[in-house]
């Protein structure tokens, strides 16, 4: 995120995401977070939404002695945005997670309250210590405007929004926004919502013979090329120590130019949405 008002001057480009991590087995999850930690993962994204705040406890239970590590991130709802609502949110949030701090707190996306009553109870929370920076989530470039217009500038640390090979969406203004602004990109889903491309698909074949002559998997791949420009990073779910020990490998990978030419063809831009794709 390389942000100043974010505290961190380096935080992983690849992290560890946990949608649907409370639907697995708890230990296992948990193993699995702390792996991610040993491997350098340590920007890890939540939200009060997911699983009613177990997600949030689950990650509580892996930072346990390790908070000093981590970049920690989580989000508040929408119908929560109000300047109590945020309070109250950000409060449970710390309960669950056992801190006493947020790195990074997000509005999941765009509800009925004001962004400025949003953005000010934000800069209260910040003021007492509660969030090092916030940010927005699923915003597009009109959001991200009046984002601006209610913040003033340098106060918006990141945009989580949704990004994998196959929705390459934000690409067209999302990201340059963005990179004009100095506000980092979190990718979440960058794998697809169960989509990720068939190994026997024109694009999977793409992905593996990279994969094969770089000595990665098609999946690292996949998280080297979203990651490409230093304004991007990724939070990729990974329920097991194995599929963390994959991700953790697209840290060490650099695609070539040849590469990402190759990618970009067998997974074309094409045309910019009406609206922003989210989960």
């Amino acid at each position: 995120m390389t942000r100043e008002n974010t505290g961190w001057r380096d935080v992983a480009r690849i992290g560890q995401g946990s949608w649907y991590i409370e639907r697995g087995d708890r230990t296992e999850a948990v193993a699995a977070l702390r792996r991610g930690l040993d491997l350098g993962l340590t920007h890890l994204d939540t939200a009060e939404m997911y699983g009613d705040g177990r997600s949030e406890a689950i990650i509580g239970e892996a930072i346990a002695g390790r908070r000093e590590e981590v970049f920690l991130v989580s989000k508040v709802l929408p119908h929560h945005a109000s300047k109590a609502g945020v309070r109250a949110a950000c409060e449970r949030s710390l309960r669950h997670l056992k801190t006493d701090r947020l790195d990074c707190y997000l509005l999941h996306w765009r509800g009925p309250y004001p962004l400025a009553e949003t953005f000010a109870a934000f800069e209260a929370l910040k003021a007492e210590g509660k969030i090092l920076s916030w940010g927005v989530s699923n915003f597009d470039e009109g959001d991200l405007d009046e984002a601006l217009e209610a913040a003033g500038p340098g106060q918006i640390a990141c945009n989580q929004v949704l990004y994998h090979l196959r929705e390459r969406a934000i690409e067209h203004a999302v990201i340059p926004w963005c990179e004009r602004h100095g506000v980092a990109v979190t990718a979440y889903s960058p794998f697809g919502h169960d989509g990720f491309p068939a190994a026997d698909s024109p694009g999977g074949r793409v992905l593996a013979e990279i994969a094969t002559a770089d000595g990665a998997s098609p999946r690292q791949v996949a998280l080297a090329f979203l990651t490409r420009r230093a304004s991007v990073f990724a939070i990729p779910k990974a329920g097991t120590q194995a599929h963390v020990e994959d991700n953790a490998g697209a840290l060490r990978l650099t695609l070539t130019d040849s590469d990402l030419a190759r990618i970009d063809a067998a997974f074309p831009l094409g045309r910019k949405p009406s609206s922003l794709p989210m989960l």
